[in-house]
């Protein structure tokens, strides 16, 4: 039986996810076989297992961290936002249906058994489980069936630490308040609390600490600095990635959709120096890039409209008619094409939508989700390239099926089961696949990259390391910031007076 402690926050961002991800790094190089643990997460990023099963991208993060392959059992419930008041369900690793919030709060009773399930797998397979929750514990009209903070605590019979985030303000109020709108039985596993994201000088918040420690009778657990930006995937919805700029030569700028899904796909360009990834939607934006990637979308046909809306459409024309390259993955495949129908209401009310018409392609939305590793060899030259007979590997997760309409549109890659992927215009510069993390293959990347910075004049020795090597290293390098910080001593304590039983 596996010892427990769960992290919970003052709110969203406070940074539950990253200090999970530390400390299942810190415990794992101690020699703890450690695994990470949240019930529920609503995200539009996800990844596919080498089961084909969908689950939260945070959760993945923090199973690397623990150098553990990622598995469904760790986030058992995956809320994919498919309007502003409704979700595509994900139970399991696979689409259990659509719910509009009010009838999933209403009917969370049933998911109970299938997060005990997936948490006892955990619990016959590790010697620790450290389990974030969501949002915030005082979300008080939400208790009744809260199954990812307080809820899932007493479920999994867990103590707490709260963390709350100074960066926003008001971190003494927030830990005060959070606390006090607990129940005593809830507040009785708070067994410490974590501020997070300081800057400044420690002594100043130092006396405020010592009166939060008085008026609530617990410790302090640690005061972590603020680190700079870290090469690792974080939550899609609250990311400060999508507002970043900066002036680096190369710009790859990836169109910012209401829906935007799996933009993790994207986290390796922060990798390269001379590169500055940035979430665009203006068309002097648009103009600035040197690549543009439609990113995937988990309502193709709202993204498109608010594509045409913003006039993004005609951005993306004229940045076509500047001989630049364009790439599309998965919805962003689906919205370079000539239609996207959705006769059965898969993902939207509105049947069908002309796309931009920029490969020559159809897609219908099906009923049944593609979810799958894969493996697969281009077939065909992209932007000027010899990237025909590069391997590549990547995942699936899509909706949709999209079939080309001649033979102006060559096809980009061959998977390993003999189907065919994607598609290339005649130009050689548009291009659609529904291979999610195809930029993570290093040689496909620096292709497209070392074109553009030739194109450009720019040279420089400092390319191409490996994305596996520079994710372990910044793994290494939040693990021992959190470290230096945290009371690794209560922590540990903490953990070996967990109660180790089935729930």
């Amino acid at each position: 039986m596996a010892k427990k402690l769960m992290f919970q926050g003052t709110g969203s961002t406070v940074g539950k996810s990253l200090i999970v991800a530390a400390l299942c790094r810190i415990l794992n190089d101690e020699g703890h076989r450690v695994a990470p643990f949240k019930s529920q997460n609503m995200a539009l990023n996800s990844f596919i297992t080498r089961e084909g099963k969908e689950m939260g991208r945070a959760q993945v993060v923090q199973a690397e961290a623990a150098r553990i392959e990622p598995d469904v059992a760790m986030n058992p419930i995956l809320l994919k936002p498919t309007s502003y008041v409704g979700s595509q369900i994900i139970l399991n690793g696979e689409v259990y249906k659509n719910m509009k919030a009010s009838e999933y709060f209403s009917r969370k009773d049933f998911l109970v058994p299938h997060i005990k399930t997936a948490f006892n797998k955990l619990n016959q397979n590790y010697d620790l489980i450290l389990i974030e929750g969501a949002g915030s514990p005082a979300e008080i009209n939400l208790r009744s069936r809260d199954i990812v903070n307080m809820g899932l605590a007493e479920i999994v019979d867990t103590d707490v630490i709260l963390i709350g985030d100074v960066d926003k303000g008001g971190v003494f109020a927030s830990i005060y308040g959070t606390y006090m709108l607990l129940s005593e039985t809830e507040r009785a596993r708070i067994k410490g609390f974590v501020i997070n994201k300081f800057r400044g000088d420690v002594e100043l918040l130092v006396p405020g600490v010592k009166m939060i420690e008085e008026k609530i009778g617990i410790p302090c657990v640690g005061i972590i600095p603020f680190i700079e930006q870290l090469k690792i995937d974080d939550e899609d919805s609250v990311s400060e990635r999508l507002f970043m700029k900066s002036d680096k030569p190369i710009k790859v700028g990836v169109v910012r959709l209401p829906y935007m899904s799996n933009f993790s796909d994207f986290t390796v360009f922060d990798m390269e120096p001379d590169v500055s990834l940035e979430y665009v939607t203006t068309e002097s934006e648009i103009e600035a890039c040197d690549l543009l990637i439609i990113p995937g979308s988990k309502n193709t046909i709202f993204d498109m409209q608010f594509v045409i809306k913003h006039k993004i459409n005609q951005a993306i024309y004229r940045f076509h008619k500047a001989e630049k390259p364009i790439f599309g993955i998965c919805g962003g495949y689906q919205i370079l094409g000539n239609s996207i129908s959705d006769p059965d209401s898969v993902e939207s009310v509105d049947t069908m939508i002309n796309g931009l018409g920029l490969l020559n392609v159809e897609t219908v939305m099906a009923i049944e989700k593609t979810t799958v590793q894969s493996e697969a060899t281009i077939q065909n030259n992209y932007f000027g390239l010899e990237t025909e007979q590069m391997d590549i590997k990547g995942y699936e997760i899509h909706m949709g099926e999209t079939i080309a309409n001649g033979d102006d549109v060559v096809p980009f890659a061959l998977n390993r089961k003999g189907d065919l992927d994607g598609a290339i215009d005649e130009t050689g510069r548009v291009m659609g696949t529904y291979f999610h993390g195809i930029f993570d293959n290093d040689n496909f990347r620096s292709a497209i990259l070392n074109k553009i910075r030739a194109q450009k004049g720019i040279t420089s020795d400092d390319f191409g390391e490996s994305f596996e090597v520079l994710k372990d290293r910044e793994y290494n390098r939040l693990a021992e910031h959190v470290k230096k910080y945290m009371n690794m001593t209560l922590i540990q304590k903490f953990l070996d007076e967990s109660r180790t039983l089935d729930c």
